[in-house]
């Protein structure tokens, strides 16, 4: 026996509006499928055809996702409709996929007037087509510290997905679903978007004004007060570190008290955290950006790049300089 969907009238007889996906190579295939899908069940729902798609990406014929698997594309990169949203579709080693060709495209379309879109990290590719500047954005959260070092025009924010004009960004995973819904209700009105989200079982639509990473004490697993304070200063001052005795001062306890609280919920002091924070931040930038190991030493807190060096091979069993080697080798395969 089967269940006949509830159709929630729209009346709507104009023509489908057209996406049109634009696969990067490694793009992540949560947040692509997660868009797409929920357009698709919105025409369900609707009992109409309110949404098209079109599948592209450099070459037209093939693009493979992070996983590894791999989409059919059904076109190169194209001249488009002027009413057409296109939404770039970004993943790991966006850096690489950023090309010069793509980059051209993408400025071409934007001086035509078509909305364009970037999910997960693809904000990376449209802030270096400048599509950005003096907008507000949002990229994945492992992607923020780069992005704030090299992209200092636009106006990054941690939400799950911002849209300004006719830039849209998301910050990945499951926040494409938020961003259509939202797309879904402006277009044809919440109780659409609201029986979309039910079909997908999604009972906690987040808006432009949520975060995408878990609050401190759901993060490290710990409900106190005091602890998600420090580490919140901490994660605000990682190019000047503040010392443990004015962090205790700060929250109203000594310094004996503040490392006793670390050991006792996060097995290590104060300064341990604290150094395992800049050196993942450290990490971050070296991956991701192209700046001098000396300028990453500056970001996150070091005097001098032989500190720097010291640290990072105690804790990642290498030197910063074999870590970016190692990566852009990876990248060259």
């Amino acid at each position: 026996m089967t269940t006949q969907p509830h159709i929630v009238d729209v009346a709507y007889t104009g023509k489908p509006r057209r996406f049109v996906f634009v696969l990067m190579h490694d793009f992540t295939m949560l947040s692509f499928a997660s868009a797409l899908d929920s357009l698709r069940i919105a025409n369900h729902t609707a009992d109409k055809t309110l949404y098209s798609w079109h599948i592209i990406g450099e070459g037209g014929e093939t693009a493979a996702c992070s996983n590894g698997c791999e989409f059919r594309l059904q076109d190169d990169l194209v001249e488009l409709d002027r009413d057409d949203t296109i939404v770039l579709c970004g993943g790991v080693n966006v850096q690489k996929a950023t090309t010069k060709r793509l980059l051209a495209w993408l400025r071409r379309e934007a001086r035509r007037g078509v909305v364009i879109a970037g999910l997960c990290t693809a904000g990376y590719t449209m802030a270096r087509a400048g599509l950005l500047d003096g907008k507000r954005a949002t990229i994945h959260w492992e992607n923020q510290d780069s992005f704030v070092e090299e992209f200092d025009e636009v106006e990054l924010t941690k939400s799950v997905f911002v849209v300004d004009g006719k830039r849209i960004t998301t910050a990945g995973g499951t926040a494409s679903i938020d961003l259509m819904l939202k797309v879904i209700a402006d277009d044809h009105g919440e109780e659409l978007a609201n029986a979309v989200a039910d079909i997908m079982i999604y009972s906690s639509i987040r808006t432009d004004q949520d975060t995408q990473r878990l609050s401190i004490p759901t993060r490290i697993g710990v409900r106190h007060p005091k602890l998600s304070r420090v580490i919140q200063m901490m994660e605000k001052n990682i190019e000047e570190p503040i010392s443990p005795a004015i962090l205790a001062r700060d929250v109203g306890m000594s310094t004996r008290q503040l490392e006793r609280l670390f050991r006792r919920y996060l097995s290590r002091s104060p300064k341990r955290y604290y150094m395992e924070m800049r050196l993942q931040k450290a990490r971050n930038l070296l991956m991701q950006t192209d700046m001098t190991v000396i300028n990453v030493a500056l970001a996150c807190g070091f005097a001098s790049p032989s500190h720097f060096s010291k640290c990072y091979r105690s804790h990642y069993d290498t030197t910063p300089y074999r870590e970016r080697g190692s990566h852009a080798a990876r990248l060259s395969v």
